[in-house]
């Protein structure tokens, strides 16, 4: 529900033909959704991010609001995580959103937990407190309840932040509350997959 896999086969008169049949194969899927593949070999987000964090010696810090931990958690499955995972906030509500990762007041009462706005601030915030040179921060409504036609169940903004910029993304979601969290979750990691591999223009 989180991810679309796609196995290639191919039979064939011998292994080198079906070697030569998969490259070919391989080769068109990769021409046609490049940029939504993100891993081979059943590697998991959570293990493409840390392969990246590590190559570049770069460390990572989340803050979460609807997903209670789950980014975290995802993230600490890993072995050898804490080579580059420093920590995360689980900010739910307003005030731990302002006196943990330093949110203005001001842009919660303007924009509302579930923005653009605060998600970037709560990503920036997550890497100032804990020192990293990465921030991820998902923030959203993942019901049943709680859901305005402007602000509908199922809305989540993820951000992720470096030195130099933050940047966010929308979705809206149909669905039950977990699915909506896993969902959330790896939206949050795949921006900052895209973050860290220089794919964020």
């Amino acid at each position: 529900e989180t991810e679309i896999q796609f196995r290639l086969t191919a039979k064939a008169g011998s292994e080198e033909e079906a070697d030569a049949l998969l490259a070919g194969l391989e080769k068109e899927v990769e021409e046609r959704l490049g940029p939504y593949i993100f891993a081979r070999d059943n590697e998991t987000m959570q293990e493409v991010v840390g392969r990246l964090l590590k190559a570049r010696e770069a460390t990572l810090a989340v803050a979460e609001s609807c997903t209670g931990g789950l980014v975290a958690d995802w993230l600490t499955n890993v072995p050898g995580s804490s080579e580059y995972f420093l920590g995360g906030v689980v900010s739910y509500s307003n005030a731990a959103k302002e006196k943990v990762l330093g949110v203005p007041p001001a842009l919660l009462a303007q924009q509302g937990a579930v923005s653009a706005e605060v998600a970037e601030a709560m990503a920036k915030g997550v890497r100032a407190l804990l020192g990293a040179d990465y921030g991820a921060a998902v923030t959203g409504l993942a019901g049943p309840g709680g859901g305005t036609p402007e602000k509908p169940v199922g809305l989540v903004f993820v951000a992720a932040a470096d030195a130099g910029r933050v940047v966010s993304e929308r979705y809206e979601w149909r669905g039950g509350r977990l699915v909506i969290k896993r969902r959330a979750a790896q939206a949050a990691l795949n921006l900052l997959r895209r973050l860290v591999a220089g794919l964020e223009q």
